[in-house]
């Protein structure tokens, strides 16, 4: 068998020296034991660790955020595997690239040497070049590892992603971030160990809160912070977190505007003026602006959730959305952040009610699985003599004509509900006027028996 070395080459040109590489790819780990977060999945015990110690391996699709070690863990499990590395970008690739890497690998399978290949954000090949991965997966000839920063079942084709197990990778928590820096820091072969570096703690849990569970990012920033100050009289690099703040910037919000972050954010925020928190609401409106959300959006999801979760509890919740959205479209950015925070503050400490949203719900069930109901023939449009005396288009009693404009006569036959008011907010009050109601026409019923 040839060596783990040769094994492990790729076809693709070689990677920089390490000392002239960035630290971020110098520090990539080399073993499972090196990785860095995703206990999860890779902990002992663990789905996938267990198959790649037991060299069990499919196809396997990592989903993820940037910087979240996708690369990397493909990386390991050739090494752990002994499988030769070889590596395609779902944005410069192309088929041609694909049969290529394919062929060979058939070869190599011949001689019994395993290939795996790692295509870099696989999601952006289109269904025609990920078909064409199919049967060569199906057979075995290579292992598949896909990466992908969106979600796999939505940008991935679903025969591909049959064939394939999906694992998450999470951003990593800022306790793992700040043990990398310090790994960087006293590794003598690729990180700073050589050098004298005094670093506070205040930096490295700035640098790794800042870096948003990316760990490029964070080392990146610890990188420039080293390598940009100099050192004192006595030759020691000292960083704080003065010198942490400068070198990592300001922070750049994780954010894909028709990905997944679209979608999860402005779920957070929905949710959160659900949940009547205004000021987490406020916190994932001020991510989306800053990430620079289409303000329109974010105002057509206000209005929406004004009438959904706040409903009859609070009916002046839609008119201040509609407002704010009005707001939005006549005076734009950046003073339409006034008016979507003003709606956003209103609707998270309305009283909230979905009985509207929920009653309509329970219509329609009974529209498309029980019987069409027919109009009662009071309610039927009689606007002329002849129709009333065709048709019997008579007995509809006019309800301002009594007293309170109320008169007990049915409108649905079977006396069905749907409406149950709760007792939150405004809608309290309905409930009182409609249950008054509901009980006078019970009583006329009981009358007429």
């Amino acid at each position: 068998m040839p060596a783990m070395s040769d094994l492990f080459a790729s076809e693709s040109p070689a990677p920089p020296v390490a000392s002239e590489a960035p630290l971020a790819q110098r520090m990539r780990p080399r073993t499972i034991d090196e990785y860095a977060g995703q206990e999860h999945i890779l902990a002992p015990g663990k789905l996938l660790r267990r198959a790649i110690e037991a060299d069990r391996i499919s196809s396997i699709i990592l989903f993820g955020p940037p910087g979240t070690g996708k690369t990397s863990l493909a990386e390991i499990i050739a090494r752990a595997t002994e499988s030769r590395f070889e590596r395609l970008s779902g944005v410069e690739s192309n088929v041609a690239d694909l049969r290529r890497v394919i062929a060979t690998a058939a070869n190599r399978a011949a001689s019994g040497v395993k290939t795996i290949l790692f295509i870099d954000e696989i999601h952006r090949w289109n269904k025609a070049q990920q078909d064409v991965l199919l049967p060569d997966v199906e057979r075995g000839t290579v292992r598949l590892i896909g990466a992908t920063t969106h979600n796999p079942f939505f940008y991935i084709n679903s025969p591909l992603v049959s064939r394939s197990q999906v694992f998450q990778l999470e951003p990593l928590a800022p306790a793992s971030l700040v043990a990398l820096q310090k790994r960087a820091l006293a590794d003598e072969e690729r990180g700073f160990g050589k050098q004298k570096i005094e670093i506070t703690d205040d930096a490295l849990e700035h640098l790794a809160t800042v870096a948003d569970g990316d760990a490029r990012r964070c080392l990146n920033a610890l990188e420039i912070a080293v390598v940009t100050t100099p050192a004192g009289e006595d030759g020691v690099i000292r960083i704080d977190r003065t010198i942490a703040e400068e070198s990592i910037q300001k922070k750049a919000v994780v954010y894909d505007g028709d990905g997944d972050q679209h979608y999860d954010t402005i779920s957070a925020f929905i949710k959160s003026v659900r949940g009547s928190d205004p000021d987490a609401a406020l916190y994932w409106l001020a991510k989306m602006l800053y990430a620079g959300e289409d303000i329109r959006f974010i105002a057509r999801r206000i209005v929406i959730l004004a009438s959904e979760d706040i409903g009859m509890a609070d009916p002046q919740g839609l008119v201040v959305a509609v407002a704010a959205q009005q707001a939005v479209e006549f005076i734009g950015l950046p003073e339409a952040q006034i008016p979507l925070a003003h709606a956003t503050v209103y609707l998270a400490t309305a009283p909230k009610s979905n009985r509207a949203y929920t009653a309509l719900h329970a219509a329609q069930k009974e529209v498309q699985e029980g019987v069409t109901l027919a109009v009662p023939r009071h309610l039927r449009d009689g606007g002329s003599k002849r129709a009333k005396k065709a048709f019997g288009h008579v007995g509809y009693q006019y309800s301002h004509d009594h007293e309170g404009a109320y008169v007990p006569q049915a409108y649905l036959p079977e006396g069905r509900r749907y409406y149950e008011p709760s007792e939150q907010g405004y809608e309290k009050r309905v409930k009182e006027r409609l249950d008054y109601w509901r009980a006078l026409f019970e009583q006329a019923q009981a009358g007429s028996k």
